[in-house]
């Protein structure tokens, strides 16, 4: 199957960073995004790629931008902690139609396996129009184990990650047919919603 044979899906990544925005220190949140869908991912991939500074009115300005361009997923890395110049949830509750708790939860649950310091984490999910905005966290490694979820040494879902959920939820919002690589996130639909997977 080729590339062709899926819906071509338009993604907004926000890295939130004043040190990295201004050169500091090189971008990781980016890169990471980038290669975590492109792994997950059978769509063909157009991505909207920002790097911003802890800003609260350019972060809200930057996913509306996103939502404006089209972009069905607008994922944010970084600027969701308890500190001062973490303002990335704010900004974007400022800018949404409708709060998605579920993602939040379900991504502190995930830290939670690993650092007890989950709980200061502040993301938030939201819906703007026909766009679903997700905040996760500021590290490569927590962006895939929170978009993944945790597996055992067999390779059998422990905690369910949160993409496991998007594709399903950019269905009721009508945007494209998403569909994910099961070794790497395993979507779930409900069989009413679900096409005939014929990548498989």
């Amino acid at each position: 199957m080729s590339e062709s044979d899926f819906e071509p899906v338009k993604i907004g990544i926000v890295s939130v960073s004043d040190r990295a925005s201004t050169g500091v220190y090189e971008d990781k949140g980016l890169p990471a995004l980038q290669a975590w869908l492109s792994r997950a991912l059978y769509n063909p991939i157009h991505f909207e790629p920002r790097l911003i500074p802890d800003e609260k009115d350019r972060i809200s300005a930057t996913l509306i931008e996103l939502v404006d361009k089209g972009c069905n997923l607008v994922l944010t890395t970084g600027g969701t902690g308890p500190a001062l110049r973490d303002v990335t949830p704010e900004a974007t509750l400022a800018v949404a139609d409708k709060e998605m708790p579920g993602f939040g939860e379900q991504m502190r649950q995930i830290s939670l396996q690993f650092v007890p310091t989950a709980i200061l984490s502040r993301q938030v999910a939201v819906i703007r129009g026909q766009s679903l905005i997700i905040n996760l966290p500021g590290q490569p490694k927590s962006i895939a184990e929170t978009l993944e979820g945790l597996k055992d040494a067999n390779g059998q879902t422990v905690v369910h990650g949160i993409f496991a959920a998007v594709p399903y939820c950019i269905d009721l919002l009508g945007g494209p047919y998403m569909e994910s690589r099961d070794d790497v996130c395993k979507a779930f639909r409900p069989k009413s919603a679900a096409r005939p997977a014929h990548h498989r």
